[in-house]
């Protein structure tokens, strides 16, 4: 090889060589000027983690931390010091453990919907975005906190037909106001069963736990096969009995009320496949209930209680992916996913001829008065996840009425949102506590606004509710209800609606933070 290097020859072939290449590169040029010319070009596709966003890896640091704060039963290597051991007898009247888990929002309560949708979100964020949590080491927190809610629904399903839903009696709970490891009142039980169905919490407990089984699949492998087994039991409970729980226990219907479970089902089901790669399962979302579940064309909120714009973007992933050949019917069913998922984008990007009208005049997508930030955080979340698709799958724009969006239109949009919760807002107030140097400090938690020395029984706490001064414990990384309509927002600890923060408001905002750490990552597959 080196004689025919330093032949003429070689040389010759160069100059062959380069001519050739002039000519197919000015015969690409050509061809893509004439076929691309009102197209953007894609992208490339992005490698591993880049640079560090400082700001949102901050960010991210802090909105894990409440996660720790919410936690439930004996804590292990406790990190928040105002925290202690709490509700240690959870369950036992039937036998069960259910120490664990997290508490709901500012209350001792454990709801099931809402902390499996936690669970689902976690999960998610993890699978795609573990990469980018640990470049900035927030990986092992995360796969932690999910572990401690995992922990918990496995001993809160005991047989394939019973899952405990409810620890806590919400009336009896809120009479009180005291730290919870001070907690003496009684904690009941709430199941659903064959009797007494709740098709939209069993399903989403199944979504759970198989999204969590791909996210322990390689660091516990038993673990991993346990969390599997339990969604395909609790997703043949859930689809076999279908009823709501809200019929089934009215009484849930005053703070998780749900508005229906088919999303649930379809949610669980597309967690499944992507789990087990179980065809039925994609024939379930596809073939068999897309057409009756689905609401194709129609796009919705993702939050705790409706779960399709959540199913339209996960399904959007296996069509951009599209692992093995599937049959037209499901492809048909998919392609129907996907440009539902398309719609749900364009109504969020601002300038789109199908924008939704439901936002600040600061541009913060605004849905409800009551947890205002769930939505646009959880919208700015499902923007990214697809712009990355885009990006993986060298999709170079989306169409919405005729006018075309790329990737880092997508990407801006979540931007923004985030953006607006960590500070560039009317109040220039971070509604991430913790984070940045005005953020809310009269959260509605009990934990926070009680002194860990004071000695409080149920009802005589409440004059740490009613004080004036701020909260002597820091909920850190509590992500607060947000600004009314208006962009104003009233730091007091009675005002409910927008003080009080969540631990499904956790979840969502650490995918988005998640998603924006560094510069946008290959997506890698589940499995």
């Amino acid at each position: 090889m080196g004689a025919d290097l330093k032949s003429k020859g070689w040389c010759g072939w160069l100059v062959v060589l380069v001519v050739v290449a002039v000519v197919v590169t000015a015969v690409v040029i050509t061809v893509r000027n004439k076929s691309h010319h009102s197209e953007s070009e894609a992208a490339p596709v992005p490698g591993p983690p880049g640079a560090i966003a400082k700001k949102y890896a901050d960010a991210l640091k802090i909105a894990m931390q409440f996660f720790d704060i919410q936690k439930s039963g004996k804590l292990v290597n406790n990190k928040i010091s105002w925290r202690g051991d709490s509700a240690l007898q959870d369950g036992k009247e039937e036998s069960l453990d259910l120490s664990k888990g997290m508490y709901d929002a500012g209350d001792h309560m454990k709801f099931g919907l809402p902390m499996a949708f936690t669970a689902t979100v976690l999960s998610w964020a993890i699978l795609e975005y573990g990469d980018q949590m640990n470049a900035v080491n927030q990986l092992e927190s995360a796969q932690d906190s999910l572990k401690w809610i995992t922990d918990y629904l496995i001993n809160a399903h005991p047989s394939p037909n019973v899952l405990y839903i409810q620890v806590g009696d919400p009336k009896l709970d809120h009479q009180c106001w005291e730290r919870p490891e001070a907690m003496t009142e009684k904690r009941p039980l709430t199941q659903v069963n064959t009797s007494s169905p709740g098709t939209e919490v069993a399903a989403e407990t199944a979504a759970a736990m198989a999204s969590a089984s791909l996210v322990f699949k390689t660091i516990n492998s038993a673990y991993s096969s346990s969390l599997l087994k339990h969604a395909q039991q609790l997703f043949t409970f859930a689809d076999t009995y279908r009823g709501s729980y809200s019929v089934s226990i009215p009484q849930v219907q005053t703070f998780y009320n749900s508005t229906g479970y088919e999303d649930e089902l379809l949610w669980a089901a597309t967690w499944l496949y992507h789990a087990t790669g179980d065809e039925s399962y994609l024939k379930y979302v596809t073939v068999q209930n897309g057409k009756a579940f689905a609401k194709w064309g129609s796009p919705t909120w993702f939050s705790w209680d409706n779960k399709l714009a959540g199913t339209q973007v996960l399904l959007s992933r296996v069509s951009f992916f599209g692992a093995k050949e599937t049959s037209n019917d499901y492809n048909l069913g998919l392609r129907m996913y996907r440009k539902t998922a398309v719609a749900v984008m364009c109504g969020l990007l601002p300038d789109s001829p199908t924008a939704t009208s439901s936002r600040t005049d600061s541009g913060l997508i605004w849905v409800s008065d009551w947890n205002s930030l769930q939505h646009p955080v959880a919208s700015a979340f499902l923007a990214v996840l697809y712009s990355d698709y885009m990006l993986t799958s060298q999709t170079a724009t989306l169409h919405c009425n005729g006018k075309s969006y790329t990737p880092a239109d997508l990407r801006k949009f979540a931007m923004s949102q985030a953006d607006y919760v960590l500070g560039n807002n009317p109040m220039k107030m971070s509604y991430l506590v913790g984070y940045g140097s005005k953020y809310p400090q009269f959260v509605h938690h009990r934990g926070a606004s009680i002194p860990v020395d004071a000695k409080t029984d149920c009802s005589d706490g409440f004059k740490w509710l009613n004080t004036t001064d701020p909260n002597p414990n820091v909920a850190v990384g509590a992500l607060v209800g947000g600004p009314f309509l208006n962009e104003t927002f009233i730091d007091s600890r009675n005002n409910t609606m927008q003080v009080e923060p969540s631990t499904y408001n956790s979840a969502v905002v650490v995918g988005l933070l998640s998603s924006l750490v560094t510069t946008s990552s290959v997506v890698q597959s589940f499995t």
